[in-house]
């Protein structure tokens, strides 16, 4: 296996490295790390699309979606596939992302963004919904890590927990809906949920990951 750094960047969460991974007897793809932690790559993406595909069934009309997390674009894609959203904000805190999303670093990143309902937002998502105008989106998914059991950054617990889903439920509009997905089935979240929202749907759905079949958990919570 070989290695070839594309970037890489330093903030005040620790190290970002973006590189590509070159196998002598496989597909070559391009992977994410923070903190030397495997994030994601371009190879494996059906989780991102499962959380977008079934995150977007659950609002009739998902005209003004956000995304919390922009990793390498795949679940921006997947929304932006839905003919019905008319308006997407992606939320990225680590800006040097955004920037090899923009400059081609991240060779689809370019095409992408030049979507005309991307809007790219550099900030952490938690700020940015609690500063979000009340009733603004239908939908919002928080893919900013593996669900409360695996995260991306220690502060990223917050995001979980009743207060900023508080925040969150007051940014949707009526029939609107937070789906959150996760890597266990994390009761305290569904818990959480059911505080703030009223109702929660954990619903398992099946994934294929380096040819071994997984399970991960769609958390949603609806507006009435």
């Amino acid at each position: 296996m070989e290695y070839v750094e594309l970037a890489r960047a330093e903030s005040e969460r620790g190290e970002l490295v973006l590189r590509e991974r070159r196998p002598h007897d496989g597909p070559t793809a391009v992977e994410l790390r923070a903190n030397g932690v495997f994030v994601m790559d371009t190879l494996e993406v059906s989780t991102e699309r499962a959380l977008a595909s079934a995150a977007l069934a659950l609002v009739e009309h998902p005209a003004a979606v956000v995304v919390g997390g922009l990793g390498l674009g795949f679940t921006m894609h997947e929304v932006l596939s839905d003919h019905r959203v008319e308006h997407c904000a992606v939320v990225e805190i680590e800006e040097a992302l955004v920037g090899w999303m923009r400059d081609g670093t991240i060779h689809h990143g370019p095409a992408l963004l030049a979507d005309a309902r991307v809007r790219i937002v550099v900030a952490d998502v938690a700020i940015a919904l609690t500063e979000a105008h009340p009733a603004s989106y239908d939908l919002i998914l928080l893919d900013v890590d593996n669900g409360p059991g695996y995260l991306v950054h220690q502060g990223n617990a917050a995001l979980y927990e009743k207060p900023l889903l508080s925040a969150a439920r007051q940014v949707l509009r009526p029939g609107g809906a937070l789906a959150v997905w996760s890597a266990d089935e994390s009761p305290d979240l569904a818990a959480a949920l059911e505080s703030v929202f009223g109702n929660v749907e954990v619903t398992p759905l099946d994934v294929e990951l380096q040819g071994h079949d997984e399970r991960y958990w769609l958390f949603a919570a609806r507006m009435d």
